[in-house]
């Protein structure tokens, strides 16, 4: 099937917001400013850890509490767009205010980062949303793929920006000082004009469905959506397939957040990795992770998105051990690139697979769901983490921990029906 010129520009533009928002996860949630706070802000590394660990639970878990009641608020009162704005706004700015907290100042470090991480996270909520829309059944794998893969390149562009421009120049630019880490602090108010100025397409390009009926006052809004939420949690079961690709994704999604959060802090704290290599290793995985993300796009539309995904867990269980049995900064920068190919595939494909699931008329509330699917547990991958590490004092076995999550989510995966819930879908 080919897609019209507008419905182009639509997954273009959606496509491109993937590519603004990699730049917050690739360089403040990932590499750059979790590796900062643990060896400057924090005042030693197993510290460090721990205290970030908590700051990725807290955000799971308002994230958790806060996405299935704004999705619906989204479908029920027309919002999706203004809200899909404000959390963007919300970012934007919270990440351009990580630059002010330097060495020693952890409670605002953490305050600003836990605000910034929940609109980030909130944002995916909103948008999404979109999916089941822009792309046609037969080719949301595809766009799902391309989304993430034009994320990952994305992150490779923006990570490369900071290694080159800040990070590594003996004179950083702009007289910025790198004795006091403001070189490396600067790298947040790029994240900060990077997603703002790359979202506008989304914002001009993909339109909202035209509704039928005036928007109603909000007041009422919120009393309907919570209605409808309540209803949906009554309904739940009757969407069986969603019910339990929601689960399983609950838990394999929590090894994933543990991955990203904790990743480089491992090789930073345990290998030596210091942070100029571990900012290559990041450009290297972003280029695994989006070729990944784009060649198993045509597998999940050629496979279906169940296959997709096991073949994912198997590959990410497989790096995982090598990554935790490494014995040398080399061996470990393989397992990262070897996790990186299919870390990316993972996601889209259970963004794709819920997409066929989902329903029309309740895409943002569903997606509300699929957020908190992804953050009603994953507090317990990095307080798992921490709490490890803090008792063996060993980074290596706290990492350990991230399999039992790919193991159980793999198992809980088993028991989703892919043709029932497609089925299920076109029933309504």
């Amino acid at each position: 099937m080919t897609l019209r010129p507008d419905d182009r520009k639509a997954v273009w533009g959606w496509a491109l917001y993937d590519f603004a928002n990699s730049a917050y996860t690739t360089l403040i949630v990932t590499f750059i400013y979790a590796v900062y706070f643990t060896q400057e802000i924090a005042p030693d590394g197993i510290t460090g850890t721990a205290l970030w660990s908590r700051g990725v639970t807290v955000t799971a878990v308002v994230v958790a509490l806060l996405s299935p009641v704004l999705g619906a608020l989204a479908d029920r009162g027309g919002l999706r767009r203004p809200l899909l704005l404000t959390t963007t706004g919300i970012t934007v700015v919270g990440v351009a205010a990580l630059a002010l907290p330097g060495p020693g100042e952890v409670t605002l470090a953490l305050t600003i980062f836990v605000v910034s991480n929940i609109a980030y996270e909130l944002c995916g909520v909103f948008y999404n949303s979109y999916l089941p829309e822009i792309a046609p059944p037969e080719r949301i794998g595809r766009v799902s793929g391309f989304g993430w893969a034009l994320g990952y390149l994305g992150g490779l562009l923006a990570m490369a920006v900071a290694l080159f421009v800040f990070v590594l120049p003996e004179t950083p630019p702009f007289g910025l000082d790198a004795a006091s880490g403001q070189h490396v602090r600067a790298t947040t108010v790029l994240v900060a004009i990077w997603f703002g100025v790359l979202a506008i397409p989304m914002f001009a390009w993909v339109r909202e469905p035209a509704r039928t009926e005036p928007r109603p006052p909000l007041g009422r809004t919120v009393v309907e959506a919570m209605e409808q939420l309540r209803r949906t949690f009554g309904e739940i079961r009757r969407y069986r397939q969603i019910f339990r690709l929601l689960v399983a994704r609950m838990v394999y999604n929590d090894g994933l957040v543990t991955i990203f959060a904790f990743g480089p802090i491992f090789a930073a704290e345990t290998f030596g990795f210091t942070l100029t290599e571990v900012m290559y290793w990041g450009l290297a995985l972003n280029v695994t992770a989006g070729l990944g993300a784009f060649a198993m796009g045509f597998l999940d539309d050629r496979l279906g998105g169940k296959r997709t995904l096991f073949v994912t867990l198997a590959g990410l269980m497989i790096g995982g051990i090598w990554a935790v049995g490494a014995d040398s900064k080399t061996s470990l920068y393989l397992a990262g690139l070897w996790v990186g190919v299919f870390v990316g595939p993972n996601q889209a494909a259970s963004r794709s697979l819920l997409g066929r699931f989902v329903p029309a008329a309740k895409e943002t509330e569903f997606y509300g769901f699929f957020a908190f699917s992804g953050k009603a547990i994953a507090f317990m991958g990095p307080l798992l983490l921490g709490i490890v590490t803090e008792a063996f004092q060993s980074q290596r076995v706290g990492m350990a921990t991230i399999l039992i999550f790919f193991v159980i989510g793999g198992l809980l995966l088993t028991t989703v029906d892919e043709a029932e819930g497609k089925a299920r879908a076109l029933e309504g």
